[in-house]
C-alpha cells in the first residue's frame, strides 16, 4: 500500500474519534523547604487551635451554668422554701371503756363515718343493773331508819320537855320554901325534901338531854350512811351509764377487729376513730429554712390523692425542738436525718391546716403531700 493512502486513512481515523480534554501535565509536589513560601499561612485558619478553643468555651459554659444553678439553689433559700417530705394527719382517738365487762353488740363497721354521741358499742349492763339495785335497796333500809330515829329523837325530846318541867317545879317550890323554913313556918326535913326533889329532877333533865344528843348522833351516823350509799348508787349509776360506748367526736372508724362476745377491759383501747375536725399537715424543712417561717404565713399544698392541683394553707406552729435519738419519741418528735444512707440537714415539723377546704376532698391520714412556703 502506498504511503500516501496510510497517512489519509489515519487522518479520517483521528477525525471519526470523539474530541477528548487534553491531558495537562501534573506540577511536581513541592519540596518541604517551599511549604514555608507558600501564602496559604496568611489566611488559612489552624483547625487543631479552632477546636481547642471550642471545647474552653463548651467547659467554660457548663461551669458556669452549674455555678448559676448552684447560686440560684443558693439564692432561693430567702424567697421560698419547697419540701417533699410531708404527709397528711388527724388526731387518731383510741376509744376505751370505763369498765370491763363481756361485749353484748357492735353497732359500727369498719370504716364507717360515726358522728359525736354515736352508739358504739354496748357492754353487758347486767352486773352493773345487779348491783345497782342492791345499793338502792340499802338506801332505802336507810332511810326507814332515819325515819326510826327522827321518831326516837322526837320522844326523847318529849320526856326531855316534861323533865325541864318538873326540875322548873321543883326549883320553884325549893325557892318558895327557903324563907318560910327560914321564919320557922317549915320544918327543915320539908326543905330537904324539897332540895332532894330539885336535885333529882335536874338529874332526870340532864339524863334527857342526853339521851336526845345521842340519838341525833345516830341520825347523823345514819345519815352519813345514806349519803355513802347514794354516792355508791351514783357510781353505779354511772356504770351503767358506760356500758354503752358513745363516739367522743366525728370521725371515721379504723381497723375494727372488736366483736360480739369479746371481753371489754378497763381502760384498754377498743376503737380507732380518725378525727374529722383535727386533719392537718405536717411537713419537715430543713433549719437552714425555718427561721424565715412564720405562723400565719400562707403555704401552698400539694395532696398525692388529688394531683395536679395546688390548695391554700397557713402555718399553724412550727416545731421548737425534735429529738436526736430514736428512741426518746415521747414528747419530741424524732425526723430521720438520713435518706438512702445520704446524711440530710436536720429537719423540723412545721404544722400546716389547709384553708377554705373543699368539700369534695377527702383527706387520709398518712398519705403524702409536698408543700412550699413564699417568704
Amino acid at each position: 500500500m502506498p504511503d500516501t493512502d496510510t497517512s489519509v486513512s489515519l487522518r479520517e481515523v483521528v477525525r471519526a474519534e470523539p474530541s477528548r480534554p487534553a491531558v495537562v501535565p501534573a506540577e511536581p509536589a513541592p519540596l518541604p523547604e517551599q511549604k514555608a513560601d507558600v501564602p496559604a499561612a496568611a489566611g488559612a485558619p489552624d483547625p487543631h487551635a479552632a477546636g481547642a478553643a471550642r471545647y474552653r468555651r463548651r467547659v467554660l459554659l457548663v461551669l458556669s451554668a452549674i455555678a448559676l444553678a448552684l447560686g440560684l439553689y443558693w439564692a432561693s433559700g430567702y424567697f421560698f422554701a419547697y419540701t417533699d417530705d410531708a404527709y397528711v394527719t388527724s388526731d387518731l382517738v383510741s376509744v376505751a371503756p370505763y369498765i370491763s365487762g363481756r361485749i353484748l353488740g357492735v353497732n359500727i363497721v369498719d370504716n364507717q363515718t360515726v358522728k359525736k354521741g354515736e352508739l358504739l358499742t354496748t357492754i353487758d349492763p347486767t352486773p352493773f343493773q345487779l348491783a345497782l339495785n342492791e345499793k338502792q335497796a340499802k338506801r332505802t333500809e336507810a332511810e326507814a331508819q332515819l325515819a326510826v330515829d327522827r321518831d326516837v329523837i322526837a320522844a326523847t325530846q318529849a320526856q326531855r320537855d316534861d323533865a325541864a318541867a318538873k326540875e322548873r317545879l321543883a326549883s320553884d317550890n325549893l325557892r318558895r320554901a327557903t324563907p318560910i323554913t327560914q321564919e320557922g313556918f317549915l320544918s327543915r326535913q320539908a326543905l330537904d325534901t324539897a332540895t332532894a326533889k330539885e336535885q333529882e329532877a335536874k338529874a332526870t333533865l340532864a339524863d334527857a338531854e342526853a339521851a336526845i344528843a345521842k340519838t341525833q348522833q345516830t341520825l347523823a351516823l345514819h345519815q352519813a350512811t345514806v349519803t355513802t350509799i347514794s354516792a355508791e348508787i351514783a357510781s353505779l349509776q354511772w356504770q351503767l351509764d358506760q356500758t354503752k360506748l358513745l363516739a367522743p367526736t366525728d370521725g371515721t372508724i379504723t381497723q375494727l377487729t372488736l366483736r360480739v362476745g369479746d371481753q371489754a377491759v378497763e381502760n384498754a383501747p377498743l376503737i380507732g376513730l380518725v378525727d374529722a375536725h383535727a386533719w392537718r399537715i405536717y411537713a419537715n424543712y430543713k433549719e437552714s429554712v425555718i427561721r424565715h417561717m412564720r405562723v400565719g404565713h400562707t403555704a401552698w399544698v400539694w395532696l398525692d390523692a388529688y394531683p395536679w392541683h395546688l390548695h391554700r394553707a397557713a402555718i399553724q406552729g412550727i416545731a421548737r425542738g425534735i429529738s436526736r435519738d430514736q428512741t426518746e419519741r415521747k414528747l419530741l418528735p424524732y425526723v430521720a436525718p438520713t435518706t438512702d444512707w445520704i446524711r440530710l440537714e436536720r429537719r423540723f415539723p412545721v404544722t400546716l391546716v389547709l384553708q377554705d377546704q373543699s368539700p369534695d376532698i377527702v383527706l387520709h391520714m398518712g398519705s403524702d403531700a409536698r408543700a412550699v412556703i413564699f417568704y
